[in-house]
């Protein structure tokens, strides 16, 4: 079985690791000023953000085309013809349906395209589990509900210092974002499990107060000191996801996975400022191969 995903589901692997599980990354798309760059192939993250800081216009990202995946699935299709496609939420991108697309186009592959409901490191995570049980020889049917597990303990939540990208990028209503702008309000940012979309959980004055809040919600998940696998990831903030680190490790037994950047597509609708955590109960959690 081969397993392909996309960029925005943030797989922080090595090379040789992705390669040893048979994980296909396929690249999402951003433009900034009048150029177009595919993720990890012509552009790197913090080139991304070093253009971005420089610039007077604002991004714009797009989901690889039903082509692209029609032809990394013929492709692998020549070695093994089942295939799962594994990708970031539908409610927020339209990667899922260009995958399916490209599936309907390849009739020698069989294709299962997986709607994670969800991004970045927690979509990460069912892909990487995908992938070791795969390798372990589980059936597509376990498999699946090894992914429906994982979706449905963990979660994820950020914020950010400055909203203009959102407001850009339309993932929030023009005249919430424009309110909040003007109140200096950060904003706490979930994804529902439903739609896959983003909704807002909260509030502060200050981006630490908003740090502060975004853990303050997961202890009203979880009491104080329970056992959590934790994974930070940023935009362009390091001191920012060293700090909500801090605050976990106050309040919770910390199983960490490796901190580092969100996709720069991803990054593109929140700015720089992002900071946020993926995060799921350790006794829930299912054990991997």
């Amino acid at each position: 079985m081969k397993i392909v995903t996309d960029s925005g589901t943030d797989l922080h692997l090595p090379p040789e690791e992705l390669s040893a599980l048979n994980i296909h990354v396929i690249p999402l798309v951003v433009t900034l000023d009048g150029k177009t760059y595919r993720e990890g192939v012509d552009i790197q993250t913090e080139e991304f953000y070093r253009l971005l800081a420089s610039s007077e216009s604002l991004p714009s990202t797009s989901q690889p085309s039903s082509g692209d995946f029609a032809a990394i699935y013929r492709k692998l299709a020549q070695e093994d013809p089942e295939i799962l496609s594994i990708h970031i939420s539908s409610g927020l991108s339209g990667t899922v349906g260009s995958a399916r697309l490209g599936a309907s186009q390849v009739p020698e592959a069989q294709v299962t395209v997986v709607d994670t409901k969800t991004l970045s490191a927690a979509a990460g995570w069912q892909v990487e589990a995908a992938a070791r049980c795969a390798k372990a020889g589980l059936s597509k049917e376990k498999i699946l509900e090894v992914l429906q597990r994982i979706k449905s303990v963990s979660d994820s939540l950020y914020t950010l210092n400055d909203l203009k990208y959102l407001i850009h990028g339309g993932r929030i209503s023009h005249m919430k974002g424009l309110i909040a702008s003007i109140l200096n309000i950060k904003p706490i940012i979930g994804v529902e499990k439903e739609r896959g979309t983003y909704v807002q959980l909260g509030q502060a004055r200050t981006f630490k107060g908003a740090i502060r809040g975004l853990a303050d919600l997961i202890t009203k998940q979880y009491a104080a000191g329970s056992k959590l696998r934790l994974q930070v990831l940023h935009a362009f903030n390091l001191e920012g996801a060293h700090f909500l680190q801090e605050e976990l490790k106050q309040r919770f037994e910390c199983s960490w996975l490796q901190l580092g950047t969100i996709s720069l597509v991803l990054g593109a609708h929140t700015g720089p400022s992002m900071v946020g955590v993926a995060y799921a109960p350790l006794d829930a959690y299912p054990t991997l191969p």
